[in-house]
């Protein structure tokens, strides 16, 4: 499994290579859960990671509310273009406001539109809410149905209010268990987010998960602090079965890991 660190800029990056991430993830914590970072920010970004580690871009939720039909996917398609065009090899867009699964399609189209627009090699991933009812959002079950058929490269499972606790505190284990499964059984990508911490991260391994996604257990002073080389190393170990998985996984599943 591999560890996505999310930065908020250069020095963060550095800061998360330094300690072992797999991959590196701009977003701006302070704009939300999936906050984009300014394009300048993320283009220092690219040029401090150097080639040395793929780069996702957190693009926001898509726009609703404020934008009519049509003009809402365009957005959409120019923030993927645009990321993509400043280096990022996956973009990620999430469903904050969008109830609809209809909807939710047209805009992972128009993603994928600007994202490829640029190369084919650059991923689109959907990410899914776990407390989706929080979110206004398409449930993450039927996003997952959503991106099959949109041709995503990946899912991801995050969690809308970081005050609400953790994804496992959200989710049951065997549910997570079970969407992962449909999602690599489909040829996606499954991740997963949440405040995970070493324990969560663990427990994602052992559930199947390609990839975790941390920002605040990688920090000093949580997820508005900045990143720490040593948090990061602490993740690390995790993704590799050198921390224990959440207690209660046994209980809840024990087939868990067999």
């Amino acid at each position: 499994m591999q560890l996505l660190i999310s930065v908020a800029n250069p020095r963060e990056a550095d800061a998360a290579i330094s300690g072992g991430a797999d991959i590196i993830d701009a977003k701006e914590p302070l704009a939300g859960p999936l906050g984009a970072v300014l394009p300048h920010v993320l283009r220092e970004i690219v040029e401090a990671v150097a080639m040395r580690k793929p780069i996702s871009a957190a693009l926001g939720d898509a726009p609703v509310g404020r934008y009519r039909e049509g003009e809402a996917e365009r957005i959409v398609l120019l923030r993927a273009r645009d990321a993509a065009r400043d280096g990022a090899d996956y973009v990620k867009l999430g469903f904050a406001g969008t109830p609809s699964p209809e909807r939710a399609a047209a805009f992972l189209a128009a993603a994928r539109r600007g994202a490829h627009g640029i190369g084919p090699h650059v991923k689109v991933v959907a990410v899914a809410y776990a407390d989706a009812a929080a979110a206004n959002s398409v449930p993450h079950d039927a996003l997952l149905d959503v991106a099959i058929h949109a041709g995503c490269a990946g899912v991801l499972v995050d969690t809308f209010r970081k005050s609400a606790g953790a994804l496992f505190d959200v989710l049951p284990f065997r549910e997570v268990a079970l969407w992962v499964q449909r999602a690599e059984r489909a040829g996606l990508i499954p991740a997963l987010a949440g405040r995970l911490d070493a324990e969560g991260v663990s427990t994602a391994r052992t559930l199947g998960a390609h990839i975790a996604g941390v920002r605040g257990a990688a920090c000093r002073h949580g997820r508005n602090g900045s990143v720490s080389p040593f948090f990061v190393r602490l993740l690390r170990e995790a993704t590799i079965g050198l921390k224990m998985p959440h207690p209660a996984l046994a209980a809840e599943w024990p087939r868990a890991g067999r």
